[in-house]
């Protein structure tokens, strides 16, 4: 029989002038899931297969994903009921993991409570982080009860990635899941960027030397003259029939999301 651990001690923190950017991930789930495990093979590569599930840590672990550092915190929750004290982690992360066991219909069922919870918060405070749900424990094939296809189908109503790994197992497809969450909060923080004015102007050459322009008199008024000086004049748009249209893509393009195009009037400028 397998000794009760318990979970590592939580790193320290990094400092608070530390230049790395940020990426809180709380992990959510029923008991008995594997979100301890889970945790512990990410940070360490190793599998423990029993905790103590009233402790609940954050951890901290410095990533290199798609070579861009990232400091990369991990909250291991320990909810004993389901939901309950949820404001700890939801003002807290940045991304979540809901985690189920694909032997435990239970932990299934208990998943959907969650995933409901956390988009309640979304549609509360108006801002969306990312959300996946993951079937652990895909070692146990032969004893699933949980089909793959019902994980697809629960991920998709709720519009969240959806991934089944093994904690035991699977190093690569634990460490997958984890840099998929901090992908998905660099993609949401590129869809909140706010958008640059957009101006269409056309350079010309200063003229080299002011025309004056005199202004013929009216009724005993006296003569007044100009001088136009511009660097740059403002064009006007051409007619449709004149116009070439040509759409540029932005830099969100290449996100897996359906990035919006932009179209442009050929022969301007974007500044």
């Amino acid at each position: 029989m397998s000794s009760m651990f318990s979970k590592p001690r939580a790193s320290s923190e990094r400092p608070p002038q530390s230049p790395l950017p940020e990426c809180n991930v709380a992990i959510l789930g029923c008991r008995g899931a594997g979100k301890s495990a889970l945790t512990v093979k990410f940070l360490t590569k190793r599998f423990i297969s029993e905790y103590d599930p009233n402790l609940e840590d954050t951890y901290a672990s410095e990533e290199l994903v798609d070579q861009q550092p990232v400091l990369l915190k991990v909250m291991d929750t320990a909810d004993q009921d389901g939901p309950g004290n949820c404001e700890r982690y939801l003002c807290w992360a940045s991304a979540f993991l809901v985690v189920y066991s694909i032997d435990d219909r239970k932990s299934f069922e208990g998943c959907q409570r969650y995933l409901e919870v956390l988009a309640l918060h979304a549609r509360g405070c108006q801002r969306r982080c990312p959300v996946l749900l993951l079937g652990n424990k895909l070692d146990m094939e032969q004893y699933r009860q949980v089909p793959s296809a019902e994980g697809t189908s629960l991920a998709s109503r709720f519009g969240c990635l959806f991934h089944e790994v093994s904690a035991c197992q699977d190093f690569a497809g634990v460490q997958h899941v984890f840099h998929e969450a901090v992908r998905e909060v660099r993609r949401q923080a590129e869809w909140n960027l706010p958008v640059r004015p957009l101006f269409i102007t056309e350079e010309r050459p200063c003229p080299p030397v002011a025309t004056p322009l005199a202004l013929p008199t009216h009724h005993g008024l006296a003569t007044c003259t100009f001088n136009t000086l511009s660097t740059v004049n403002y064009k006007e748009i051409p007619s449709v029939a004149q116009a070439k249209l040509v759409t540029v893509k932005s830099s969100r393009a290449q996100s897996k999301r359906k990035a919006p195009t932009l179209t442009l009037l050929k022969g301007f400028k974007i500044f």
